[in-house]
């Protein structure tokens, strides 16, 4: 219980819970950031970590105080090779563990977040842009997590598969702690930043949920379609 409630915590406020990890040292603050990336991103079972949010957040203590000058608390320079390196190795750890392991994981119904809907979201991606998808994946949250795992399930090359993991984990970091770091230190950011968050998460979120919706819709247009023919 004390894990899931860190991680609802995690969800609902990542400024309060990296400000406690700062009491800690940098060092450890920058571990955990590495931890919670790689995990999203690295490990089939967590698809709902908010890494997004968290880079953002990570960004915005890195920024400098817009008043003082004064650097963050988070050095930018230190900061950075985390979050890079983070995502591109979870993908790593992730094709793998779908190569070896996957279709086993897959039938024993442990990972209740893949969804029919959502395995068939990635397929369709890797169907449609081939190892593009796994560049275009990292923008979405779940499917980041499943492209890598479902890469390795369906027999795409490693040396094909890790260019655009490469570059996707690289675009995807960067964009969200360079957003924190730069218009974190904005006041109507800073008073209203777990909006600013739930926003983030819900632009995140969206196109992850349509897809859903369309999956179902799609379903059920053939399913009428079969009653009207019957009638």
């Amino acid at each position: 219980m004390g894990f899931i409630h860190f991680l609802i915590e995690l969800l609902k406020d990542p400024r309060t819970i990296i400000v406690q990890w700062i009491a800690m040292g940098v060092v450890p603050t920058l571990g955990f950031i590495f931890l919670i990336v790689f995990v999203e991103t690295g490990v089939v079972f967590f698809p709902f970590l908010p890494g997004d949010s968290l880079l953002f957040a990570a960004g915005f203590f890195a920024a400098p105080d817009a008043a003082t000058g004064k650097p963050g608390a988070l050095p930018i320079m230190a900061l950075l090779p985390v979050v890079w390196a983070a995502p591109i190795i979870g993908d790593q750890c992730n094709y793998f563990i779908g190569h070896f392991f996957g279709r086993r994981i897959i039938a024993s119904g442990k990972v209740k977040a893949m969804t029919p809907e959502r395995l068939a979201k990635t397929e369709s991606m890797i169907e449609k842009w081939g190892p593009l998808a796994v560049f275009i994946g990292r923008f979405f949250p779940f499917i980041r997590t499943f492209m890598p795992f479902i890469s390795g399930i369906f027999g795409m090359r490693w040396a094909r598969f890790t260019p655009f993991s490469l570059l996707g984990g690289l675009t995807w970091s960067t964009l969200f702690t360079l957003l924190g770091y730069f218009f974190g230190g904005i006041k109507t950011v800073q008073d209203h930043f777990e909006l600013v968050i739930v926003i983030i998460l819900l632009i995140s979120i969206l196109p992850t949920v349509i897809g859903l919706l369309k999956a179902k819709l799609g379903k059920k247009e053939p399913a009428l379609h079969g009653a009207a023919h019957k009638s």
